[in-house]
Formats: structure tokens, sequence, C-alpha cells
């Protein structure tokens, strides 16, 4: 009887929790409309000074991917970094390729990037094409020039062609200096057993916790941004500063738990209903001098690089936490807890809130100038 109870008052608690966050986050949404009608307002700006503008749209969104970055970590999920300290490559462009198990692996780079300087304004997304219907990601992903990727075989050529454009553009006419992406083109329990049956049939390594990687979208990233020289088309002045890749950042994500536990998802996130836990984050980088340019030495380095993650993740699984120091890293770093103050998030959601109200102001007093 007692038990029962315990448990009815633990539900209680459960769904209460849940109902607050829930309306907190729905409140947070109303940011969404904020980021884009003060896009809208200072568009001017994009044609008169365009780094000033594409500046000042990096700030929201990196206010913005920090209110997603406060559910996480009001439900008390963090994450502990391991591997090479990529904090100081951060003024550097690179491309951070990660291994993909769940919608949670995009909140968790979210959170990990939070304290990594300038990044996360300056940052570009790959992402599948079905997430710009999401209501959260999509709008903003869309005004902020991430890439949405159509999978399928018959999509693949006109895709790669229209990353490119879109890497001549907006990439660096609005400044962006870091595009990450999931090689492995969809989650694992979705693509684990035909990478599996490939690999069977072309005598390549057996994978079990990440799948053999696809190359097309990492060739034709490192082809188009290698160079350090201004491109042709766009505006000469969005490109006379640009240095060119400079690294290949690689990022292992590991769950705890896993298999027994599923993955962080997004649902995980918003209600807050699993238990505080710490995901593991391991990263390496390796200079784009290192890094092959020949297409298929390419795809053969991309296999090493998640044979090696699969040994990672093998030893996280087996012990509770990534090897350290870890063989071939050029510097390893002790294991360490991602530390995010409270002030930051509170600031953010104030500051959010002050140019709502801004806006109100606004829109008040141009109301009772045309309507009188």
């Amino acid at each position: 009887m007692m038990s029962t109870l315990i448990k009815c008052c633990r539900l209680t608690q459960l769904i209460i929790k849940a109902i607050i966050r829930l309306g907190i986050e729905a409140v947070q949404h109303i940011f969404i409309l904020v980021y884009i009608s003060y896009l809208i307002l200072l568009f001017p700006l994009r044609w008169l000074s365009p780094r000033f503008y594409w500046s000042i749209e990096g700030i929201l969104f990196r206010w913005l991917l920090g209110t997603v970055a406060s559910w996480g970590w009001s439900a008390g999920y963090s994450v502990v970094e391991s591997g090479e300290d990529v904090s100081k490559l951060q003024d550097d462009e690179a491309v951070v390729m990660a291994n993909h198990q769940s919608t949670g692996d995009v909140l968790t780079l979210m959170m990990c990037l939070q304290n990594k300087g300038p990044v996360l304004k300056e940052v570009m997304w790959l992402m599948d094409k079905i997430l710009i219907l999401a209501p959260t990601f999509g709008p903003v992903s869309f005004v902020h020039g991430d890439f949405f990727i159509q999978q399928g075989k018959q999509y693949r050529e006109s895709q790669i062609k229209s990353l490119r454009e879109h890497l001549l553009t907006t990439y660096w006419q609005r400044f962006r200096k870091w595009v990450i992406l999931f090689p492995e083109g969809g989650f694992l329990r979705k693509r684990r057993a035909a990478s599996q049956r490939f690999a069977k049939k072309h005598d390549l390594p057996v994978l079990e916790h990440v799948t053999l990687p696809r190359s097309g979208a990492m060739t034709t990233i490192l082809q188009t941004l290698r160079s350090s020289k201004p491109m042709q088309n766009g505006p000469k002045s969005a490109f006379v500063s640009r240095k060119g890749l400079k690294w290949v950042i690689d990022v292992t994500i590991g769950y705890p738990g896993y298999p027994e536990v599923r993955p962080m998802n997004v649902q995980t996130w918003i209600s807050g209903y699993r238990k505080p836990c710490c995901t593991a984050v391991h990263y390496r980088y390796f200079p784009i001098t290192d890094v092959p340019e020949d297409p298929d030495e390419l795809l053969q380095w991309m296999y090493q690089r998640f044979v090696e993650k699969e040994e990672l993740l093998n030893q996280f699984y087996s012990t509770g936490e990534f090897p350290t120091p870890v063989a071939n890293c050029k510097a390893s770093i002790e294991p360490r807890k991602l530390e995010l103050p409270a002030w930051w998030f509170l600031m953010i959601n104030i500051a959010y809130f002050i140019l709502m109200y801004l806006l109100i102001l606004l829109y008040n007093t141009l109301s009772r100038l045309f309507l009188s």
C-alpha cells in the first residue's frame, strides 16, 4: 500500500513538473517571433553593413539555442567533455562531424557549444529536410541559413550541387565558421542493419555502435571551403577576410545506460521525465592539411575515424567513460563536466523579454501614428 502511494506521489510530481516545464517552454517559443521580427526590422543593414547585420542575427540565434540548452540544464541533464580541447579552435574555420543516434545529439551539441566563444552564432548545421517542419528548429534554422538535406539516392547528385551553391553563398556571405554534419546519414537504429550488410559485402569493418559514414557532403564541404582565396560569385567584400578551413573536429557522443536505456531525444529534454544524467562527449581534431583531398582517400579516412569511434564507444559502454588518455590524441584533457551558469540562461530570457517589450512599444507607437 505504502509503495503504491509513493509511486502515485512520484507520478503526480512528474506530471506537475512536466506541465510547468511545457508552460515555460511554450512562452519561450514566442522568442522565435521576436528573432524573426528583428531580422525583418533591421533588414536594410543587410545591404548597408552585412557583417554587422549577421553579427546581430548570430547573437539572437545563439540566445535561442541557449533557451533550448536550458531545457536540458534545468532537468539536470549535463555533459562530460573529454579528449582534446576544441575551445582554442573557436576563431578558426572547421568542419564538425559527429555520430548520430537520436535528436538528442543536436541538443547535446547546442549545450556543448554554449561555452565555445562565438562559435554558436557562426555555425551552419546540415540536417535532414524533414526538420524544416519542426515548429522550433525549422523556421529558425531556415532563417539562419542552415542546409536541409533531402535523403534518397535519386536526390544525391542534385543535393551535392545545392550544397556547394549554399556554401558559396550563404556560408561565405553570412561569415560562418563551423559546419556541423552527421556523416552517417541517419539515426543509428535506422541505418545499422543496412550498414552492416554493406560492410560484409565489401569486406569493411562491421560496426555496432556507429555506422559506416557517407562522404558526399564531407567531400563537397572540403572541396569548396579549403581555399582561402576570395570566391568569384557573391559580393567580394564578403570574402576578403576568409582564411579557409583549418580543422576537422571529430565528435563522439555516448549516452549512459545504452543500449538498455534509449539515447536522449527532444521529448526527454522538453518533459524532463528522465532522471538527471550526464551525456559523454569526446573530441578530436585534425589539421585540414592531414585530411585527404582525393574523394576515395577521404572516404577511407572517414571509415578509419568511425572505426575509432566504435572503439571509444565500446570502452564507454563497458566502463561508463571514454578512455583517457586516448591513443593518437595530441593533448588529451581530463574529463570535465560542462558548467553552464544559471545567470547565463536567466540573462538570455531577460534579454528576449526586453526585446519583445520594445517590439510591443514600437507596434503601439506606429498604431497611434497611423490610426489617429
